[in-house]
């Protein structure tokens, strides 16, 4: 076989976020509140909204773009009328609201240095089988968020490394063939009230990060 003549050197932007889909674990097995992950969206389908629940997942600290490593997890805004099912609602769109501040920051530095904000978010694992938290990130984000065929991409990526580097595929453009659209989320939330949800989540953050 011959080699793959690979592209020249590229860049991107990584960010780090400590509690993800590791929240709904939590859920499960801390909480008891569900007894399979698979669960989790029907508990909080169950209501409209979070009830003005807000949950920072911050069990070992925040990761970018606060780097707060001393942050300890918070569950904010309950009321007599809180229910499992609206914290499991504040736990799932914690995780959006994470990624949601990391893109943010990420379209910041990229438009500083010349290149074009994110206008697409493809999502991969196992949270983003999960249809109310995929529509969550697409409205916070205002952008689309597409779900590949094969959620497991980054297994999938590193087979195809391999395979470059073997000469199973020509090049990156071939990979690039081969990736296929599940389903595409079209933010629905107007620009205004998701913006008043992110200012609520910093303002969450910002009482898991002081005392």
């Amino acid at each position: 076989m011959e080699r793959a003549t690979l592209p020249p050197n590229a860049y991107a932007l990584e960010g780090s976020v400590f509690v993800g889909g590791a929240v709904v674990q939590w859920l499960r097995d801390g909480l008891h509140a569900i007894e399979a992950s698979g669960q989790v969206q029907a508990l909080a389908e169950s209501v409209p909204d979070a009830g003005g629940v807000m949950m920072v997942p911050a069990f070992t600290g925040l990761g970018a773009p606060y780097w707060k490593p001393d942050a300890r997890g918070t569950i904010t805004g309950l009321t007599r009328g809180s229910t499992m099912a609206h914290i499991a609602r504040a736990a799932l769109e914690s995780i959006a609201y994470q990624s949601a501040a990391l893109l943010q920051a990420m379209s910041r530095d990229a438009v500083a240095a010349g290149a074009a904000p994110v206008s697409e978010l493809r999502v991969d694992g196992g949270a983003s089988i999960n249809d109310l938290l995929m529509q969550f990130q697409a409205d916070l984000l205002g952008i689309p968020v597409v779900r590949p065929a094969c959620v497991e991409t980054t297994a999938l990526g590193a087979a195809y490394l391999a395979g470059l580097a073997v000469g199973v595929y020509r090049g990156t453009g071939e990979l690039s063939a081969l990736w296929r659209a599940q389903r595409r989320f079209e933010p629905a939330l107007p620009p205004a009230r998701a913006a008043e949800l992110m200012a609520r989540w910093e303002q969450a953050v910002r009482q898991a990060t002081t005392g």
